[in-house]
């Protein structure tokens, strides 16, 4: 009987820790760099288009590069309030998980282009920022503030919450969520000028 009690009382203080891990600083580098390499990308796929190519469509239903700049730039605050406004108050995950494979999860679905997605109505073009210069510059900014979140806040691993992936994912992999978004819309600009229209210059 005393030995039911105290394994009772050591998983009483052992399951919080397997819930609310503490982000180690290799993991916050990890999401610091994967937010740079991504928000590069994004600046280095559309450095120097013409006004052509921005406002070029492969097909009426399609994208052009300056749509997907708004919408990338969007997302980002719109995901970036997400997480400060619910995910950093909701409460840390119920059931024990694999933290380091569905941070991977994140990185490895989310920008997977195999499987199409129905942007939510806010988020789709609408010229909102008044040109591509614009949606860029609001990127680069949002990003910024996104960088700086990971690298200042605590208590990352503390607050999860469900994700439109069907998982229920932490403050430290919706911020990775994040990058992945663009990364996923970074080679969805790829796709575009790769098109047989696509102009020249």
């Amino acid at each position: 009987m005393k030995a039911l009690f105290f394994t009772l009382l050591l998983a009483a203080f052992v399951a919080p820790g397997l819930h609310a891990q503490n982000v180690t600083a290799k993991e916050r580098a990890k999401a610091v760099k994967y937010l740079e390499k991504t928000r590069n990308e994004i600046l280095a796929a559309t450095k120097g288009l013409s006004e052509a190519q921005w406002k070029y469509k492969a097909a009426p239903d399609k994208w052009s590069i300056a749509e997907v700049a708004e919408h990338i730039a969007a997302a980002e605050d719109f995901i970036s309030e997400m997480i400060h406004e619910k995910v950093m108050n909701a409460p840390a995950r119920k059931e024990a998980a694999d933290l380091a494979e569905l941070d991977d999860l994140v990185i490895t679905k989310v920008p997977d282009r195999s499987h199409k997605v129905q942007a939510p109505e806010p988020l789709k073009p609408s010229n909102r920022f008044g040109s591509p210069k614009e949606s860029l510059m609001h990127f680069r900014e949002s990003r910024a503030k996104t960088i700086l979140f990971v690298k200042k806040t605590e208590g990352l691993r503390q607050h999860a919450m469900e994700n439109p992936m069907g998982k229920v994912l932490d403050g430290y992999q919706w911020a990775l969520f994040v990058g992945a978004h663009s990364e996923r819309h970074f080679h969805q600009i790829e796709e575009v000028k790769q098109s047989p229209g696509f102009p020249k210059k």
